[in-house]
Order: structure tokens, then sequence, then C-alpha cells
């Protein structure tokens, strides 16, 4: 016990020194310094988050998905057929979903205005069924892809009664958590956090020469 409360309290008082010395939490200083990056711990934030505020979670990680691929692919006119730039897409969207195997998504269908609504329904619902079944050859479960839907051609993005490539679309969201899907912190998931870890650490070379040196001091 006594240890302990020596360890700690040589903790305590190298983090003061450290912040007489002028670091604080937004210094460039390497992860397990005394200011760490701002994002650091994040991955362990969001996994208690997921345990305890799967709403606000679900929230968070689809604006995280939409920050970080494209979710949109575009179809040529009349077609559900995914060309090669829209599997492109689709493949960046299925190397992030298979980080995260607790996550389902929605895939929406869209269509331009050309054409009868009841069609154009139909037509997106086909747009978004072929988003899933590339998906599902990614190694996606089509059990995470549940909710396929058409909205057909009442969103457009841009509102015009002539053929519009931006409206043929699909879009790809998330839409929650896996039914019954453990939120335990296993292996896999823990590689997940392992990596955002290491990525949320701030290279050594970063520091200064004034910082190093505070830092030699400090030692």
């Amino acid at each position: 016990m006594k240890t302990l409360l020596t360890i700690t309290a040589a903790a305590l008082t190298l983090m003061g020194c450290a912040q007489e010395a002028g670091f604080h939490n937004d210094a460039a200083l390497p992860a397990g310094a005394a200011g760490v990056a701002a994002d650091f711990g994040a991955a362990t934030a969001a996994n208690h988050q997921a345990m305890t505020n799967p709403g606000e979670a679900t929230v968070q990680l689809g604006q995280r998905f939409a920050a970080e691929v494209d979710t949109t692919v575009t179809f040529a006119f009349n077609s559900s057929q995914l060309d090669s730039a829209a599997q492109a897409v689709l493949i960046t969207q299925a190397n992030w979903i298979r980080q995260f195997p607790e996550i389902r998504f929605n895939v929406y269908g869209h269509t331009d205005l050309v054409g009868s609504a009841s069609y154009n329904k139909r037509l997106g619902l086909a747009r978004a069924n072929a988003v899933v079944n590339f998906l599902s050859t990614q190694g996606i479960s089509r059990s995470r892809l549940e909710a396929l839907v058409s909205y057909g051609e009442t969103r457009p993005v841009i509102a015009t009664q002539a053929p519009e490539q931006q409206n043929r679309r699909t879009v790809t969201e998330v839409s929650g958590f896996v039914k019954g899907a453990s939120m335990l912190l296993n292996g896999k998931y823990a590689e997940v956090i392992f990596r955002e870890y290491i990525a949320s650490a701030v290279p050594p070379t970063t520091l200064s020469t004034s910082a190093t040196a505070t830092l030699d001091s400090i030692q």
C-alpha cells in the first residue's frame, strides 16, 4: 500500500511540474506524457457510450462514417447497375463497415424526376438492392443491411425535371446496433480500439526543442 501511495504521489508531482513548466492538454506531447491529444482515449469512450447510450452513439458513428467515407454512389439513367466508380466507393464503405461488426446500416435508393412515381420507387429499391448485393460480396452480412428503403423521386438533390445524375443515387447510413449483439470488449473490437489509440498519439518528432529540454529537466 505504501508503495502504491508513493507511486501515486510521484505521478501527481510529475504532472504538477509539467503544468508549471507550461504543458497543458493542448500541448504537442506524445501519448503518455502529461498533455495528450484532444482525441486521446476516444475509442474507449465510444465503446462506453455504445453500452450506456446507444442512441447518441448511433448518431456519432453515423457522423463519423459520413466524414470518413463517401456514403453516396450514383447511377446511369434508368439503371441499377454499379459502374466501376460506384464499386470503388462501395469497397471503401465495406472496409469501414467491417471494422464495426455490431453496427447496422440502411441503404436508401433515389431516382431523378423523370418517369412515374411508382416506377421510380421500384427503381430506387433496385438500386438499394444492388448496393446491398455488392456489399455482401465484400464480407458484410445481409442481416446488417436489413432496411432497404426507396425514396424514389421524392428527395432530389437538385430539383429539376430533366435527367440529373446526382439524384440517381443510393446513400448508406448508420441505422443502429445489431439486435442482441454483444457489446463486450472482445478481441476483434479491441483491435479497433488499439488501432485508434495508436492513431491518436502525437509523434515524438512534433516535440519542440524547448519542450524536450523541459521534459529532460523534469526527468
